[in-house]
């Protein structure tokens, strides 16, 4: 049976996270029939993209996604112009490890390839600098110069907006029951049934229920992730004002703790763990388990010995949900056997500041247009485990 043309959409973008929202913002703007759909109302923090900062920098150990993050700020920049509000606040980035950390060199190498302006501080050099760190073993600093804190919670609404301005169409509060496969794909939410010609799963934690029925099952580990302040103990002396950097510490746990100056609350210093506990999406908000509690008492230990101004308990607990691949990089591409299914998934907890061109990758994707970036990566077929003849 033939659609009728005004009743199907040349693209539907399912979940309305900052990847999602991008995506449909390069649709919007290429002037494509775009629908954004969204299971929550607007705005929610049930998800992985709301709360206040996140940090955004160019410092990476791979050049693919150093490469991505030069036009990342380009269209960040552009954002911020056609909103008239301020999304991103310049903060140096300081990675913090051992002289002899393999990443610690590897993102050295990147930053020097690339031509980003960077700055190798010595124990000494980074004690003079940042005298409010203290070093337990001697550690030694890398300064991503280029680095900021981009207004996540801002950046959302304002990409909303924009979505709707351009003429896309965003349906909140519209939980996706069933897909159906086929040209036209059909979406049937809790409202109502859909048709478009493509359709971009961004569903972060959700991507997985949603792709089982279509006959793939992604390694997908979504990850209850503990959002802790501390407070100051002198008012400001951990503040962007007051040039104290983001950082990420390298070498204080199995994973990464990393650190965004005081701002979002007044007084209080965001300091979180890179990795958290296994979790349902629906789950995330059930009382604390004592599972819970090992990545807390990372943190506390890590204020202690390389934050002596801050409270060492933290101050305010928020929840947020990371959902990993096995190699902590992206899923971008085609379903295997729906080549007009495309699938963003497996932000692992680095992907808000890549949104820009996340966005723009699916957006090409979704339009059959060759991607401006090599998408190696970033393709299903490198997790080995998956048999492409039972997809």
């Amino acid at each position: 049976m033939m659609t009728p043309q005004k009743d199907l959409w040349d693209a539907i973008v399912i979940g309305a996270g900052i990847q999602g929202c991008f995506t449909a913002y390069h649709l919007a703007k290429h002037r494509k029939r775009v629908l954004l759909l969204e299971q929550f109302f607007l705005p929610h923090s049930r998800g992985s993209s709301h709360g206040q900062s996140r940090i955004i920098r160019k410092a990476y150990a791979e050049d693919f996604y150093t490469q991505m993050m030069d036009e990342c700020y380009q269209i960040w920049a552009q954002l911020q112009r056609e909103a008239g509000t301020q999304l991103h606040r310049p903060a140096e980035l300081l990675f913090l490890g051992m002289k002899e950390n393999p990443e610690l060199k590897a993102i050295q190498d990147t930053l020097t390839r690339h031509g980003i302006e960077h700055q190798y501080l010595s124990s000494e050099e980074l004690k003079q600098h940042f005298p409010n760190i203290r070093l337990t073993r001697g550690e030694v600093g890398l300064v991503d110069k280029t680095g900021g804190i981009l207004y996540a919670d801002k950046a959302l609404r304002v990409l909303q907006n924009a979505i709707r301005q351009l003429g896309g169409t965003m349906c909140d509060g519209e939980k996706v029951v069933e897909i159906r496969p086929g040209q036209p794909a059909v979406v049937k939410t809790t409202s109502k049934s859909y048709q478009a010609k493509s359709l971009i799963i961004t569903a972060g934690p959700w991507t997985k229920d949603l792709l089982s029925p279509l006959g793939i099952e992604l390694p997908l580990q979504v990850l209850r992730i503990n959002v802790c302040y501390w407070k100051e103990k002198d008012p400001g002396s951990y503040s962007v004002s007051q040039a104290f950097p983001c950082f990420l510490g390298l070498d204080v746990a199995p994973h990464h703790v990393y650190g965004i100056p005081s701002g979002e609350y007044p007084g209080l210093m965001k300091v979180c763990y890179h990795h958290g506990n296994n979790v349902a999406p629906d789950e995330r908000d059930c009382p604390i388990a004592f599972s819970d509690i090992p990545d807390i008492q990372i943190l506390r230990q890590f204020v202690r010995d390389y934050l002596p101004d801050l409270n060492p308990e933290p101050d305010i607990m928020e929840r947020c949900m990371y959902t990993n691949t096995p190699d902590k990089h992206f899923i971008l591409d085609c379903h295997p056997k729906y080549d007009n299914i495309v699938i963003g998934a497996g932000f692992s907890g680095h992907g808000f500041k890549l949104a820009p061109v996340v966005g723009k990758v699916l957006y090409e994707l979704s339009m059959k247009l060759t991607p401006a970036y090599d998408l190696t990566p970033f393709r299903i077929s490198r997790f080995s485990g998956l048999d492409k003849a039972h997809l």
